[in-house]
This record gives structure tokens, sequence and C-alpha cells, in this order.
């Protein structure tokens, strides 16, 4: 998929339908693609989720009707999508900072948030490092969790660290952890493609299986809270995550759908994505992300 040209088309789509009951998966099926991929490349094209756009759209232009209209603010709270006065009142009073019946009586200033346009601006030189790479069929046993798609690049939302710090804790993957050689316990951070019809994806946290890993009784793991996780083969693209925490991933995400794809004639593919922690990691790199292509 043509990825910025998909992104201003779903745009162009939120904009015309602003004043309707529309979500991020309502645009996902105008640019012909799954809820999952459309939101997680939306957020990091954008910095912000659709569901959110939407969100900022409505209020902006109903911050114009507050202190340029008469209109009662019951009716404004409807037409932007608002329940009742008292939701629209709070989600009002959060973006501008003011509630609706003050911003009107004392003309304070609003935060105006226009539309988007998405552009990219391609120069010269070396922006990112990165490798292909054709994976054979892999299979991991791992811990797995459930999460809402609405975490996706949200900067407020901790679920996902919170489970790599609950697994350190607890030591959820202690029973797994000695099934590999020491300088071979390399972590992997799995991330599902996203299920038809679901609005919510998994996480699991784990290690490889392959010939290195000492036998064990599947079913007894399984018992245990384990999963096996099944990788098909593929091509995917590499990239070292450069930073100091788990922020340096969402700027490589950001980089990928940026640069990487308008760029290298490759279109993401619904596959599982991963990220590797190494045992014995490199100086400055937080991690490697793992991202399933194919060539268009």
């Amino acid at each position: 998929m043509e990825w910025i040209a998909a992104m201003q088309q779903a745009i162009s789509y939120m904009e015309e339908h602003l004043l309707e009951e529309i979500n991020y998966e309502d645009v996902a099926k105008q640019v012909h693609t799954s809820s999952y991929e459309f939101h997680r490349a939306f957020s990091f094209l954008t910095g912000m989720t659709a569901n959110a756009y939407i969100r900022n759209r409505r209020l902006s232009l109903a911050g114009r009707e507050i202190v340029e209209t008469d209109a009662k603010v019951t009716d404004i709270a409807l037409k932007y999508g608002y329940d009742t006065p008292e939701s629209f009142t709070k989600a009002f009073t959060r973006f501008h900072g003011v509630a609706p019946k003050f911003a009107r009586e004392e003309s304070a200033k609003l935060v105006l948030f226009n539309p988007l346009v998405i552009k990219i601006t391609v120069e010269g030189g070396k922006s990112m490092d990165y490798r292909i790479v054709q994976t054979e069929e892999k299979k991991f046993i791992a811990v797995v969790r459930s999460f809402s798609n609405e975490i996706i690049n949200d900067e407020d939302n901790h679920e996902i660290p919170d489970f790599w710090e609950e697994c350190n804790e607890k030591n959820l993957l202690g029973a797994i952890y000695n099934l590999r050689p020491e300088g071979k316990r390399d972590l992997y951070g799995l991330c599902s493609p996203k299920k038809e019809g679901e609005d919510t994806f998994e996480y699991g946290i784990g290690l490889l299986i392959d010939e290195d890993t000492a036998e064990f009784d599947f079913a007894e793991k399984e018992k245990a809270g384990y999963r096996i996780w099944d990788v098909k083969p593929g091509t995917y693209v590499v990239f070292d995550c450069i930073g100091e925490d788990g922020d340096c991933i969402g700027d490589t995400w950001a980089k990928f759908y940026k640069e990487f794809l308008p760029q290298m004639g490759y279109e993401a593919t619904e596959e599982t994505d991963y990220e590797i922690y190494f045992e014995k990691g490199r100086s400055g790199v937080f991690c490697e992300l793992w991202i399933p292509v194919k060539k268009k």
C-alpha cells in the first residue's frame, strides 16, 4: 500500500465525516486495510491516533462555534458527538484549557487544531541503516497478553512496559529462560498481526525454540501459562533501535513509515513483527526491530 497517499485519503474521509459517528475502524475500511495496520501506520506517521485526530478536530471546531455563535452548549455538544453536556464540558476543558461557558463569556484564547496534511521530504544522505533478511519458520515459547489497539503509540499508556516489568519482578520467564544455553538467551517481544473483527492484538515475551533449546514438555509448559508462538517464513527488514529506552522503538517505527516505505519499494505485511533484546547487547542499541515486508 502507498501509505502516504492512503493516510491523506484517510484524513480527507475523516474531515468529510467529522459530524458522523466514525472511528479508526471505519476509516481503515476506506483505505482498504486492516484496522490494526491502519491504526499503527497513522499513529506513527502523525504522532497521534486516528481517534485522537477526530476528537481534536471536533473540539477545535466546537470552540469556534462557542465563541462565534449563540448556539446552546447542549446543541454544540450533541453536534460534535457528545451524549451529555457534562462529557462535552470535560473534554472541551481538557483540550482548550477553559470551560465552554467561560470561553464564551471571557472571549478566551482557544486551541486551533487544523486538518493534517502529510508530506514526505526526501533529502540526500543516509537517513537510516537497515538490512533485509529472508527467514525460515520460527517457533517461540512465550508469556502472552492481549492489549487494546488504542494503546499503540500512546505516550500516556505503559501497559507493555508494565508487562515487561511484571515478567521481571515475578520471574515469569524463569521456567523457560534456562532452556537456552548461556549466551543465547535473547528475549523476543512478539507482536501479533491483527485478527479480523477484533480490537485487540497479542504481545508475547519469550525465547526462541531451535536446536539450541533444551527439550521440554509442551503440554506441561502450556499448563504453566506459556504459549507456543509460530512465525511463518518471510521477508523482514531489520533496524537497530538506537537509544536508552523504549521510546526509540516508536521512533524507528515512525522512520519505517516515513522514510523506508516511501523510498524502498516495499510494503508492510500482516505477519508477526518482533523486537530482539540481546543477552549480550551492542553499545547504544536498545533492541533490534524486525518488521515483515514484501516487494510491491
